[in-house]
């Protein structure tokens, strides 16, 4: 009768002790993330990426086959319509400049008087974006020796989605890869007419002219472009992650005053993707929650036969 009551008084700790550690560990309930609702600015806008571009980029060849006897600009060298780049001489003149020279300076000098250079011009007013010849280089009609840009652009690529958003003069800004820490003020210069379609996407490219070109921007860097839609000031925000939908409702869960939190339907506007703004529904100061995902509190169960937390697997 001794050991039985033993065995007994011991079965009957291991249950208590056991109960106590599940009622000490188990969630009590569910826990809430507050906000409460204030006055903001929110600005709206679309986020597109795109390449660095000349408007319009222009391969300089020359008029006849020969070779450069001066080259008077660098690369990055703004130059104006009709200024002159270089002087070439065509196979014949540098020929006959070439023979002259075995005959001395008086020689060369009077073929060179008689037999003048050819000029190479700037078709357009821009910037020197490559220089593909050297003085005494030789080449042909087809080659280009020079490359001109008459000012640099970002292409962006738009989904069709967005597009009904984006009118020329509209205001953006840029930020280059290599430069993310320079904002470059821009607008919409032009809207492409024709689409592309990649893996079932379709885009538009949206030409995006900065208002001043540093002297970083080149072309082919990678840029992402921040367009403007719309800016409004001291409006009611709820963050996003509050808002939940049921049949096209928008509802969000209210504090109460010593009761329990209430489901209310609200009516949003304007929205960034991080908070949007509040219609109806809710006034400034209202407090809102949302549900935690909080795990069980668990730890070292003593009455675990593998001696280890509770319910766990152990590893090896």
């Amino acid at each position: 009768m001794k050991r039985k009551y033993v065995i007994a008084m011991v079965i009957i700790a291991i249950a208590g002790g056991a109960a106590a550690w599940q009622f000490k560990f188990r969630k009590t309930g569910p826990t809430y993330k507050e906000f409460t609702i204030v006055r903001g600015d929110l600005a709206t806008s679309i986020l597109a990426t795109g390449t660095v571009q000349p408007e319009n980029r222009l391969e300089i060849k020359p008029p006849v086959a020969g070779r450069a006897e001066q080259v008077s600009v660098e690369e990055g060298d703004k130059v104006k319509k009709g200024q002159i780049l270089a002087w070439i001489s065509s196979n014949e003149r540098a020929a006959l400049i070439d023979s002259a020279r075995s005959q001395g300076p008086a020689e060369v000098k009077r073929w060179e008087e008689l037999y003048k250079p050819t000029p190479v011009l700037a078709p357009i007013t821009g910037t020197i974006i490559l220089r593909a010849v050297q003085a005494g280089q030789a080449f042909l009609t087809s080659d280009p020796i020079l490359v001109e840009s008459d000012r640099l652009t970002v292409k962006a690529q738009v989904d069709e989605t967005d597009l009904a958003q984006i009118h020329l003069k509209q205001k953006g800004e840029i930020r280059l890869d290599a430069y993310p820490d320079q904002a470059l003020e821009a607008q919409v210069d032009q809207v492409a007419f024709e689409a592309k379609t990649v893996s079932n996407v379709t885009t538009y490219l949206v030409d995006v002219l900065p208002d001043q070109t540093p002297p970083f921007m080149r072309a082919g860097m990678t840029a992402n472009v921040t367009f403007f839609i719309d800016s409004k000031k001291d409006i009611l925000l709820v963050p996003n992650e509050f808002i939940r939908y049921d049949n096209g409702r928008a509802l969000v869960l209210v504090k109460m005053n010593g009761e329990d939190p209430q489901d209310r339907e609200i009516k949003v506007g304007a929205t960034d993707g991080k908070s949007s703004e509040v219609l109806n529904g809710l006034k400034e100061g209202d407090v809102i929650l949302m549900a935690r995902l909080s795990k069980d509190k668990r730890g070292a169960n003593p009455f675990s036969p593998m001696g280890g937390t509770g319910g766990g697997r152990r590893g090896r």
